[in-house]
């Protein structure tokens, strides 16, 4: 006589009450080990090196943070480095987010093909690409001798706040892009062919449509953009030189030369701040962009 076997359903039904008997970790469980390398490898270093850092303690360091802020040489260096991160975060924004769009409505396989193009710069050393920069503005550049050969005269535009916010969109214009393709390829783009549909205009469309609902991806590639700004040390140390100084280099200068470490700590919690500032009005101009769409 033969045994009856077990329907497939009452076996999976047993598998899955023998599942449930066994304890599962929470999930906060599976955290841990992430969480506890980003305090011990990178959280505690940088609160250690900003609030107490080597030859100095966090009163020395909040003493040098005040004069920072009230120092008539060194104000002129923060609102410098303010000034070239919001130059180089709108011409970011105006130059890669048209061309994020026209990369999503690309059709067929072309998106994938023109956003790896808008992404090869990345690829490239940050040295190179400054060194183009260089022939290109110094005083026997390639802009010079135009501007020399039509009667202008010789422009030497290296060493100066344009050249270094030239060599920063060069630098920072791809992660625009990728951030601000993010949200344009998750919309439906019928959306913005009703639009067009019930009367409007292909900037209206545009402006009330396609902008609003890819806000997000915007604004964090303005806070990437920001943040690289005003942190970047290769570029404006080769494209600005002694003059043109940025926090990123005068901190350089303190850490290297003169080593002054609680100064430069200082620097960097200013730096730290602007970034977290930035950082949050993305976030809150983003729950405004998504509660008003």
């Amino acid at each position: 006589m033969e045994l009856s076997r077990p329907s497939p359903t009452a076996e999976a039904a047993r598998v899955a009450s023998r599942r449930r008997l066994l304890p599962r970790p929470p999930v906060t469980v599976l955290l841990v080990p992430g969480l506890a390398l980003m305090l011990f490898a990178f959280c505690y270093p940088v609160v250690a090196t900003l609030a107490w850092p080597p030859d100095g303690d966090p009163a020395t360091v909040a003493r040098e943070t005040g004069s920072l802020l009230t120092d008539p040489y060194l104000l002129p260096v923060i609102a410098r480095t303010v000034r070239v991160a919001v130059l180089t975060t709108a011409l970011c924004l105006l130059m890669g987010f048209p061309v994020a769009y026209l990369i999503s409505r690309a059709p067929g396989p072309w998106p994938g093909r023109l956003l790896a193009l808008a992404i090869f710069p990345l690829l490239l050393n940050t040295v190179v690409r400054t060194y183009g920069w260089i022939v290109v503005l110094g005083g026997n550049g390639l802009i010079s001798k135009v501007s020399e050969a039509v009667g202008l005269g010789r422009v030497q535009l290296l060493y100066t706040e344009t050249a270094i916010v030239l060599g920063l969109v060069q630098l920072f214009l791809p992660l625009m892009i990728l951030s601000a393709y993010s949200s344009l390829s998750q919309q439906d783009h019928r959306l913005e062919e009703a639009a067009r549909g019930l009367g409007a205009s292909p900037g209206r469309a545009f402006r009330d449509v396609v902008f609003p609902l890819a806000l997000p991806g915007a604004l964090v590639g303005c806070t990437l953009v920001f943040a690289g700004a005003v942190t970047a040390f290769t570029t404006p140390q080769l494209l600005g030189g002694p003059r043109e100084r940025l926090l990123s280099t005068l901190l350089y200068s303190r850490v290297n030369v003169s080593l002054d470490w609680p100064s430069a700590s200082a620097i960097a919690l200013v730096m730290t701040a602007l970034v977290l500032v930035v950082g949050a009005l993305s976030g809150r101009l983003g729950k405004i962009g998504s509660t008003t769409s």
